[in-house]
């Protein structure tokens, strides 16, 4: 069996670095809070793209098993609504108050829907690459992954005018992040949630960057057990987050993750609308996206000389 990376369990321990970000009106940021709008619509496993069965992951079918060798069209159309509705919903409520956001988005989603890469452009937002299906990769084949990377970038830089930066591939392989490295152009990667902190690795003799994501301030839980039940409690769990990481003054990172199909549902978008308001409240946070963090990290905390 290949082993391709040693774990990295020590971290920066108690001694962990001390950014200096700088919030918008030039304070000192006590906090950076990052939101990544997740755009899967049309990635997700459908015969239509070739698959041998319907998707189940994420969606209002709680426990959802996929269908083998036909079309789920309930489970498309739950999927639909994200592309429809759910994303003009956040777009509109994002750009009402003016806060940046990166986007994770499937190569296979946007070129399905080049209206909403162009809203995304036109925003400014940062589109990372989220892979080119929304699909699993941990037993794909090397050769099949590499190719599929290879595609990501080729159909993003086609359908948004310029390549992406950053990748989140979701549901890595053990060979993910070395055939990112291997492919080359990405400032980062977010296949992990190891930190709150951004961190370099070594691979392939190169210092790779790592911005971590997050899976529990994240709507998705929604969508599985023991998740949240409604959007008071979404609301509440991220304001707890933010005000312990605001409290601690350390500089941490708070990352926020999103779905078109799951959070913008009427009786949800009101608690996200609420907390980008609580957060638009302070003046020493800075919301920004990930390139920023990836950029800021590069010139202010280079890798370490090996």
């Amino acid at each position: 069996m290949r082993f391709n990376a040693p774990r990295l369990l020590k971290g920066y321990g108690d001694r962990p670095p001390r950014p200096e970000w700088t919030a918008p009106n030039g304070q000192r940021a006590r906090l950076v809070v990052q939101f990544v709008i997740n755009y899967e619509e049309g990635g997700e496993h459908c015969l239509l793209n070739g698959d041998d069965r319907s998707e189940w992951l994420l969606s209002e079918i709680v426990g959802a098993a996929p269908y083998e060798g036909v079309r789920h069209m309930n489970m498309e159309s739950l999927y639909e609504y994200g592309s429809r509705v759910g994303f003009w919903r956040l777009h509109k409520m994002f750009q009402a108050r003016q806060l940046p956001c990166t986007v994770f988005a499937v190569a296979r989603a946007l070129e399905l829907n080049p209206g909403v890469a162009k809203a995304m452009t036109d925003a400014d937002w940062e589109i990372a690459s989220h892979g080119y299906r929304w699909i699993d990769y941990q037993h794909m084949p090397e050769a099949e992954e590499r190719e599929h990377i290879r595609k990501a970038v080729e159909i993003h830089t086609r359908v948004t005018g310029s390549r992406p930066l950053g990748i989140y591939q979701g549901k890595p392989s053990p060979n993910t992040r070395r055939l990112v490295v291997e492919e080359g152009g990405f400032l980062y990667d977010a296949d992990s949630y190891a930190d709150e902190f951004p961190y370099w690795v070594h691979v392939h003799d190169k210092q790779h960057l790592v911005v971590p994501y997050t899976l529990d301030a994240n709507d998705m839980r929604f969508a599985c057990a023991q998740g949240f039940n409604s959007g008071t409690q979404f609301f509440t769990y991220l304001k707890d987050a933010f005000d312990f990481l605001y409290q601690e003054d350390e500089g941490r990172m708070l990352s926020v993750g999103l779905h078109c199909r799951l959070v913008a549902r009427p009786g949800r978008a009101l608690a996200l609308a609420r907390f980008l308001d609580y957060v638009r409240s302070f003046s020493d946070v800075w919301v920004c996206r990930r390139i920023d963090i990836a950029r800021y990290w590069t010139e202010h905390h280079p890798p370490p000389t090996r």
